[in-house]
């Protein structure tokens, strides 16, 4: 049976409440857009049980106790510095805002944030969502996924990473999902992903991300449609590692080994990615 489970620091959220084309881009004075009513995805309806959210619904910084930071250069080659600032992440209007800017810090050109759940919520099955309204442009590329638990023991990609959303702003149409895993990885040349094209276009208006997860598949969805699946071959952990604990992650980054290939075009800054919110489910057990 399908199950959320939350450990250590995250089991105090258990009882808490729940919760453009090339040239478009806002400026950091412009109020973060209203988004339009949220339709309930067919397959959530009836079937999923809420057990963990953010509905940034606190204007200020990101909640401290759904949220950390990584600071600093991550990975990927990324041309950005990751901080903290309200420069770059905050809450307002009811919307999560991660804000990339072409500025000079700590000897990199532009900043921008990932935030990510780690040590504080991590899951096991279930159904994970995102609303969100993603920047465009040559060097931009917001992703919403997840990462194994075990990282810092087993390292990536042995721990396993589930893209539910990735975008590069010089191909903006397109929405894809991936896995990662260690039979199965870009380093290799054959990460296992499916392709979507979102209409309308994913930086004019919010559109649903998610990921339903069982023991036997993931299954990725835009809008409630389903685009791609990954199927446990029973072949052990290298190839399903996805019989562990997941974090969230959320974070725009700038340039890199693929939102980098065709340059970044600096024209654009400020690049904001709105995130209306992010909920976990796990399924409702058969009466």
């Amino acid at each position: 049976m399908s199950k959320i489970v939350l450990v250590a620091a995250s089991a105090v959220l258990v009882g808490a409440s729940v919760s453009g084309c090339a040239g478009t881009h806002h400026s950091p004075s412009e109020p973060a857009p209203a988004p339009t009513a949220a339709p309930t995805p067919p397959s959530v309806s009836g079937q999923w049980a809420l057990v963990w959210a953010d509905e940034f619904d606190a204007p200020g910084n990101p909640d401290p106790a759904r949220w950390t930071h990584d600071i600093g250069y991550v990975a990927n080659q990324e041309a950005q510095y990751y901080t903290s600032r309200s420069e770059n992440v905050r809450v307002e209007d009811g919307l999560l805002v991660i804000e990339a800017r072409k500025e000079p810090w700590m000897g990199y050109a532009y900043t921008s944030a990932r935030l990510k759940t780690q040590g504080l919520a991590q899951f096991l099955y279930g159904r994970v969502e995102f609303r969100a309204r993603l920047p465009t442009g040559r060097g931009t590329w917001p992703a919403l996924w997840m990462l194994g638990s075990n990282i810092g023991q087993v390292g990536w990609p042995t721990c396993g990473e589930i893209d539910i959303m990735e975008n590069v702003g010089f191909d903006p149409l397109k929405i894809h999902g991936t896995v990662h895993t260690d039979a199965y990885n870009h380093t290799l040349g054959n990460h296992r992903s499916g392709t979507v094209e979102a209409s309308p276009p994913p930086w004019e208006d919010f559109h649903v991300y998610s990921m339903e997860w069982t023991p036997d598949r993931i299954d990725i969805f835009l809008d409630g449609e389903r685009y791609f699946t990954f199927e446990n071959e029973g072949t052990g952990t290298a190839a399903w590692p996805f019989d562990q604990p997941h974090f969230i992650i959320v974070n725009l980054a700038i340039g890199g080994s693929w939102g980098g290939q065709r340059g970044i075009d600096d024209s654009l800054f400020p690049h904001r990615m709105f995130v209306d919110y992010v909920r976990v489910y796990e399924r409702k057990q058969s009466p």
